[in-house]
């Protein structure tokens, strides 16, 4: 279903535009097309789209595609305007609001979490840091005081918390979830190594490193299957 949103997309100033129904896959690419963008060298006006899809990691066919979902075709035989592409990615992804973001939990990866300056340049600021332990409660990180989780109802509507992180162990995150979810919280980036449950509306991206490790570890031992193979061959065992 799409949605409408009340604002201005580049060059449209004042305007008021139906919100693209964009298919998850693309939603997922687009912030790998807006890294390559931003990683151009300086003073790129242009850019083809097998240039691009090169730098994302993707074929140009599905990179056309992707972007003619945001209006974005570009002009054959000179590519696509990186100035204009970049703005309407951004839009897109809700980047030209600076969104506040809500951490809970700073141990040894939610320190690393709070630390990390790169969130600023994606657009993201982490405002508040959250804690139980009496021994993490008023330490300073990266000009942040980690402040009690009872304090979270308060901050989350001072700082117009928009995101919240949660990389607390497996067995306190549902109860933060439901935490950040009673103060208004509607999108949660969960590190902790379980499933929550939230309700109708509240959108959950889970990141468990192990999963990732795994499913390398599957690729290893696949690889390492298909070279001992009889006289070294590729086929994959049992085709």
């Amino acid at each position: 279903m799409s949605e409408q949103r009340h604002g201005n997309t580049p060059g449209t100033p004042g305007a008021v535009h139906a919100f693209p129904d964009l298919p998850e896959a693309t939603i997922a690419r687009l912030p790998e097309y807006l890294r390559a963008l931003h990683n151009l060298e300086d003073g790129a006006e242009t850019i083809s789209s097998e240039a691009l899809a090169a730098a994302a990691g993707v074929n140009s066919a599905k990179l056309r595609k992707d972007l003619s979902h945001l209006g974005s075709y570009g002009t054959r035989g000179v590519g696509y305007d990186v100035a204009l592409l970049t703005a309407q990615i951004e839009y897109i992804l809700g980047l030209d609001q600076r969104r506040a973001v809500g951490l809970v939990g700073v141990g040894n990866l939610g320190h690393a979490l709070a630390g990390y300056d790169g969130f600023a340049s994606r657009g993201f600021r982490i405002v508040a840091l959250f804690d139980a332990a009496p021994g993490r409660v008023g330490e300073e990180i990266n000009g942040l005081v980690v402040r009690h989780i009872d304090e979270l109802p308060q901050v989350a509507a001072e700082e117009s918390i928009a995101i919240g992180v949660i990389a607390t162990p497996a067995s306190a995150a549902q109860a933060v979830a439901d935490d950040l979810v009673a103060a208004g919280v509607t999108s949660i980036l969960n590190f902790a190594p379980c499933v929550l449950s939230v309700p109708a509306g509240v959108d959950v991206r889970k990141v468990d490193l192990a999963i990732e490790l795994q499913i390398l570890s599957f690729h290893e031992h696949r690889k390492a299957s298909l070279t001992a193979l009889p006289g070294g061959r590729t086929e994959a065992v049992g085709s």
